[in-house]
């Protein structure tokens, strides 16, 4: 949506960005009354959030706790976490960042391993490990991912990067660019057929995904038209498959 960012309180005239905080109360006297003072309204679609998981860190340090004790309220706090971010702030586009994309390989992997009656030790292991570098918003490379959670790592990729696509169409709505469109939407097409395959994919072609929407947002940032050829041989290839 198109936002006027800065806010101006009706009570006590305090102004602050509403792209900074993510909510119409005034920081100083806590009233919902205000009014944007931006003479132009820009894209906005993420929300300042910060992904919370040091209760669950402390009750995994326990011995006897498993992920699939923490589960429940590990996948509600990482979903809260995923719905609130965006990648437009003030208009700005902001890349697809690690702890995003790994927060969503740990949604579907803890959901297989609390799930599946056949989780081995190796994948209960990986999911902890892949939770760690989450938390410390990082991922895991895909060289690392036990075969029976190759899926998580193709759904988990596949979601993040569709939502990234989202915003590159949203941002692209108030900054237009032809070249960089036709990337978005042949990007498209191969994340819908991943979808439909529930990322039963090659892990190669979920780290391409991700590797296609760096390239774009690096075109559209930094006008790097290497960035944006490259991306066009990844589809040219993923087309091939």
């Amino acid at each position: 949506m198109k936002i006027r960012g800065t806010r101006q309180c009706n009570s006590c005239d305090t102004k602050w960005s509403y792209y900074d905080t993510g909510s119409v109360a005034c920081p100083a006297c806590g009233s919902i009354r205000s009014v944007g003072v931006d003479e132009e309204r820009k894209q906005h679609t993420d929300t300042p959030v910060t992904l919370e998981v040091d209760s669950i860190k402390q009750q995994l340090a326990a011995d006897s706790t498993s992920i699939n004790d923490v589960a429940p309220e590990l996948l509600r706090t990482l979903r809260s976490y995923t719905r609130k971010r965006g990648f437009i702030r003030g208009g700005t586009l902001r890349e697809l960042d690690e702890q995003y994309l790994g927060t969503h390989e740990l949604i579907h992997a803890t959901d297989i391993c609390t799930r599946s009656h056949r989780t081995t030790e190796l994948d209960e292991l990986y999911v902890l490990e892949l939770f760690t570098a989450v938390s410390e918003g990082s991922r895991i490379t895909h060289t690392d991912v036990p075969q029976r959670l190759h899926p998580a790592r193709g759904a988990g990729y596949t979601d993040a990067v569709s939502a990234y696509r989202r915003d590159l169409d949203i941002y692209l709505e108030s900054t237009p660019d032809a070249d960089a469109k036709d990337a978005v939407t042949r990007l498209q097409t191969h994340l819908k057929r991943a979808d439909a395959l529930e990322g039963d994919i090659p892990l190669e072609t979920a780290e391409t995904l991700v590797m296609i929407a760096h390239e774009i947002a690096a075109y559209l940032l930094d006008a790097d038209s290497d960035a944006l050829a490259s991306a066009r041989n990844r589809l040219d290839r993923l087309s091939k498959l």
